[in-house]
Parts: C-alpha cells; structure tokens; sequence
C-alpha cells in the first residue's frame, strides 16, 4: 500500500497526547510535542493552548512554519504534503544517536476481542494512550513486544530485516500468555506502514536505524485473574545509535549466581514484558559497580550460561562457536538465528548446548547478539570476582567477521543470498 494514499485519509489525533503536555507553559516542550507535518492539503491552526514563540506564514508553498526552541531543529514545521516530507530526513543531530526514545511521527493501532481476531488496524499520531486502570496489562502483566530495526540504503530505500520472524514470535508469545495475535502477513504490513509513515525518522545509511516496537498487550479490563476481555497491537519507532554507551567497544559483564531470569517451565523463552522487569535488580547493581551488564545462569545447577539480561551468549574456542541451546528459559533471539546461519555459512562450527561457566575461563572470545545490540563484543567477564580478560582492543576476529557480514547484508551493501531483507520505497 502506498503510504501517501494512507495518510491522505488522516486527521490530526490530540486526544491521545497528555494533557499535561497541551498546557505546559514552556514553548519548547509545547513545540516537542506538535504533530511535525499534516498530510491534507490545508493549513494547520496550531490550537490556542500551545504558546508558540512566533508564527510565519510561508504563503509561497502555503503552509505554517512555526518557529519555537526546541530539541529538534524543524521540529514544528508542518508540511502540507505528505511526500514531500517525508522524503527528506528529520532535522536532528544523526552523529548523536544513543538508544533512548525520539519522539516521531505516527504509530500503528489495531484492536480485538478475547477470542476474535484482528481486523484493519490504522496509523495514528504518535502520542499517549488511554487504558483502564483495570486494563489487564497493567495489573497482571498479559502483554509481549518485539524489536526490529529499518535501515536507510545509500540509493534511499529502507531494508527491514526478518520481519517475519518477529511475527511468528509474537504469536508463539501470545499463546503462552492466552493471548490472540494478529497474522504475520497483518503483522508485517503493520511494520511497513509504520515505516513508511516515518520515512524520515530512519537515520542516513551509517548512521543508525529506526528500531521499531510491536506491542501485544491486554488492553480490557479485568478485576479477578483471567485473560483480558481485549487486546491491542500497537507499533511505535524511534531512531536509535548504539545500545551500550560502550558503543562498538567491548563491554564489560558480570556473571550473577544468586538471581535468574527465569526458571524451567515459566515464561523465559517469550518476549513477554515480565522478564525485563525482573532483571532490573541485578543489572542496575551491576551498572553501580561499573559493569555494562549482567550474564544469568541457570537456576537449577547454577552453572550453566543462560542470557545476558537483553541478548543472547555466544563462546569462541579456535573454529567453534558454541552458545546455550534453546530450553524454554532463554529467549530464541532472531539475531542469534541469524548469526548461528552466517556463521555457519563462513565455515565455522556452531554448538547449542549447555555450556558451563568455566568454559569462559579459556574462551578465546565472547560475544552478545541481539537486535539492539546486533554484536557486541565481551572485554571482560567477572565471575566470583574474579576477572577473565578477552582480546585487547575492540572486536575479536570472529566477532568482527560475523559483525561484518551481517551489518552488510542488513543495510543492503552486500547480496541477500539469504532472502532476510524486506525493501521499501
């Protein structure tokens, strides 16, 4: 579907901004906060509540140029034709990026009952929503979310990377936690529209990405335990840098022996929202005592690998990459498959399999993957405080040659040979 054609059809959404934000007294958070273009052809009336330091009429292309301090450099310009706007880039500081949420244009929002299905849902401007405060998201935690990234190619088209995937683990999710989902050909068409929506939010190629967040969530309310009476799918973006402030340099863990992430038979094996809130303990310890994360063992014998606290474990002895095999208590990362199969494919030989801690202590590398992270290479690992150094500087050769193939295919600098890209113009 072409994008301009669905947004012809939209109308400006204040309901779902804050209220607070429409009557702050401070120019430069109003200005945040107004819709960065509108897609009809007519002129935007900023409303009165929103104390805007000075307005110009640019009669030539007849459209208002609201001119406010803001954290944006055009933040407040309104374009009276969608095209237009969004084929040029958002106006902010690309070489600034870190991993922190960019307010942008307009997110995806679709609804069902308990027990229907997913009909059409719409793109919205980008802003708060309402729920219940017995919404069954909020006190019994029934919600999943995904993470993906768009990339901007050099020709300007943008590459989406295994969204299907995504799809199918929302869904595996969404039957644990009693839950419908919407298809993944719903799913992926969501994704693109909300892509589309935010050409210009997707970072110049080497700059970063667009990372997109499906949410699933329990959206009705429900008093006694029971799954909510509705649900709904919504999909935000935002540009995004690098996930650790480490940047590409190595970061630093810390093994925990005393907390889990998860435990046999519970929900660690799903994106479900409950398994983040429970590593924010150990980790927010961990980051006190100078460390960049923290590596969870298993709860049982205590002393096989599991995850770090958002990506997967990978282990380098000579030609063979081993990493923990998928039991139900870590989460089947996408981009583990993924660099499973490039390794694969570059002749190395890859093992899922319990892997005991003390194989960290001779390892010749240690990396991390994940769709925030992609490859992060391990300087070091502290276990039982003792500290295990991995290379000198930067990335390992393994984790560089892995990191290199897959950055390359992502951003389309290189033949999908394995058919993962998805392209949009």
């Amino acid at each position: 579907m072409q994008s301009n054609a669905v947004l012809a059809t939209l109308q400006p959404n204040y309901n779902i901004l804050s209220p607070s934000r429409f009557y702050s007294s401070s120019a430069s958070a109003a200005a945040t906060f107004l819709p960065v273009f509108y897609p009809q052809r007519t002129r935007f009336s900023a409303p009165q509540y929103l104390k805007l330091d000075k307005q110009v009429l640019a009669s030539a292309s007849g459209r208002y140029v609201h001119e406010v301090k803001s954290p944006f450099k055009n933040a407040a310009v309104l374009s009276d034709s969608y095209s237009s706007e969004a084929s040029e880039l958002a106006d902010i500081e690309w070489d600034n990026l870190g991993f922190g949420l960019l307010p942008t244009d307009y997110m995806y929002m679709m609804k069902c009952s308990q027990g229907g299905n997913f009909s059409k849902g719409e793109l919205q401007r980008f802003g708060n929503i309402e729920l219940n405060p017995s919404a069954g998201v909020l006190n019994y935690g029934q919600g999943l979310f995904e993470g993906l990234k768009a990339y901007r190619k050099e020709d300007g088209n943008i590459l989406l990377f295994r969204p299907e995937e995504n799809a199918l683990r929302m869904r595996q999710g969404a039957e644990r936690m009693c839950m419908p989902a919407p298809t993944v050909d719903q799913f992926v068409e969501a994704v693109k529209e909300t892509v589309l929506a935010n050409k210009r939010w997707v970072p110049p190629p080497g700059k970063g990405s667009l990372y997109i967040r499906p949410l699933l969530m329990g959206s009705g309310a429900v008093l006694g335990l029971a799954p909510a009476p509705e649900y709904t799918f919504l999909i935000y973006v935002s540009p995004v840098g690098n996930y650790f402030k480490e940047g590409v340099a190595p970061i630093n863990l810390i093994v925990e022996h005393e907390l889990h992430r998860a435990t046999p038979g519970g929900t660690g094996g799903v994106k479900t929202i409950g398994n983040y809130a429970a590593v924010l303990k150990a980790q927010s310890a961990a980051k006190a005592k100078g460390y960049s994360d923290v590596l969870y063992l298993d709860c049982v014998h205590k002393k096989y690998l599991e995850e770090v606290s958002s990506c997967n474990i990978f282990v380098v002895k000579g030609n063979v990459i081993s990493t923990p095999a998928i039991k139900g208590t870590i989460l089947p990362g996408i981009t583990r498959k993924s660099i499973i199969d490039v390794a694969r494919s570059q002749g190395f030989q890859v093992e899922e399999r319990f892997v005991p801690v003390d194989e960290l202590l001779d390892a010749d590398e240690v990396f991390c993957t994940g769709t925030a992270v992609v490859v992060s290479p391990v300087g070091s690992i502290t276990y039982k405080g003792k500290r295990v150094p991995y290379g000198v500087d930067g990335f390992g050769a393994v984790a560089q040659q892995l990191y290199s193939v897959l950055t390359r295919l992502q951003m389309g600098l290189i033949d999908d040979k394995m058919n993962w890209t998805v392209e949009l113009s």
